[in-house]
Order: structure tokens, then C-alpha cells, then sequence
């Protein structure tokens, strides 16, 4: 059931370790561990994230979520895990893939509360970019962000993600639409 609704593509993608994280997959196994985390995380995630449903950490939402077999090939989300315990820290999935003559992706990111500030995302992105640039096959990775989440502006910053413009109400957050900064990576982007 671990693997329930992934494509041969996002099967081939395995872990990776680096700079004492882990950047895994997620299995159907995650789901207790997950909804404890996101749940003890909530108030810290709510201003940053679309409004959550009432059914938000079941474990037929965590299917849906990082499951969905009507999301194949356009949805690769990752957990960030510590390496050495297997704690799970947060996650970063690419989504809304475009092939053909695109071949980009949206970027997103969570990070539990617990965690928040310590610098994991700064260090977690570069290794996802690994994946995502690599047996995704993706050349192209976005990221929006709402102009006063300073700490995701710095990550991306951070990570060589360059400002490309300014959408005004991108995406409805926490039940308003947001405005956000968009920025983007290039595959053949300079190392950061």
C-alpha cells in the first residue's frame, strides 16, 4: 500500500541524504507521525497555507494528498526528515508539473513548528532540487510566497531562486487571496 497510486517515474525516485537530512517519499505508514506534526503545527502553518478542511489530517486526506492516483506524474511530494533519527521535520513537494514542452513545477514547502528557524528548508531545498532537476526530470521550479513571509523569501533567496514578479490574489490563503512574489530556478541555474 506504501506506494498506492505513484508512477513508475516517482517510484524510481529514491532517497537521498545529505547535510543530515533525508529526503524521502512518503509512505501510508507516515500518516500518525504526520497528522501529530501538522496538527501540534497548526497555528503556525495557518497564516502560510490554502485554509484547512475539517477533515484535513484523516488519514483518507493524507491519501488523497500525497496518494492520488489522478495525480500521477504531476505531483512528486517529499518528507524532510532528520537522517539520523528519521524524524519527520516537514515536507517540500513540486506539483502542478507541466511536460511536454515545459517540463516545470510548482514548489512548495511546510515545516513543523517545532523545527521552524533552525535553517532546515535553506539546507532541505538544495537536496529536493537534486531530485526534482534529476529523476523527475524537471527544468524548471517556481515558488510564490507571500510578500510578508520573510523567512520563505530568504529561503528561496537563499537557494539561487530568482525573482520573476509579482501576482496579484495568486492563491487563496487561509481563505483570502494572496498576492505573492513569484521566483523561479532554472536546471542550469549556477550552483548557490
Amino acid at each position: 500500500m506504501g506506494f498506492f497510486g505513484r508512477t513508475d517515474r516517482a517510484r524510481a525516485v529514491a532517497p537521498l541524504r545529505e547535510g543530515g537530512l533525508l529526503i524521502r517519499l512518503p509512505v501510508m505508514d507516515d500518516f500518525p507521525v504526520w497528522s501529530k506534526l501538522r496538527a501540534e503545527s497548526r497555528s503556525f502553518l495557518t497564516p502560510w497555507e490554502p485554509q484547512w478542511r475539517e477533515d484535513d489530517l484523516t488519514r483518507t486526506a493524507f491519501r488523497m494528498r500525497y496518494f492520488n492516483p489522478d495525480d500521477a506524474d504531476v505531483l512528486y511530494p517529499f518528507f524532510i526528515c532528520d537522517a539520523a533519527t528519521g524524524a519527520l521535520l516537514g515536507g517540500i513537494s513540486f506539483g502542478h508539473i507541466r511536460r511536454g514542452v515545459s517540463h516545470s513545477s510548482m514548489m512548495g514547502y511546510w515545516m513543523g513548528a517545532p523545527y521552524a528557524g533552525k535553517g532546515i528548508m535553506t539546507r532541505a531545498v538544495p537536496i529536493a532540487l537534486k531530485l526534482a532537476f534529476g529523476p523527475v526530470g524537471l527544468r524548471r521550479i517556481e515558488a510564490g510566497c507571500v510578500p510578508r513571509n520573510e523567512a520563505s523569501i530568504r529561503v528561496l533567496e537563499a537557494n539561487g531562486f530568482q525573482r520573476e514578479g509579482y501576482a496579484r490574489q495568486y492563491l487563496c490563503i487561509n481563505g483570502v487571496w494572496e498576492d505573492h512574489v513569484i521566483y523561479a530556478r532554472l536546471k542550469s541555474d549556477p550552483a548557490v
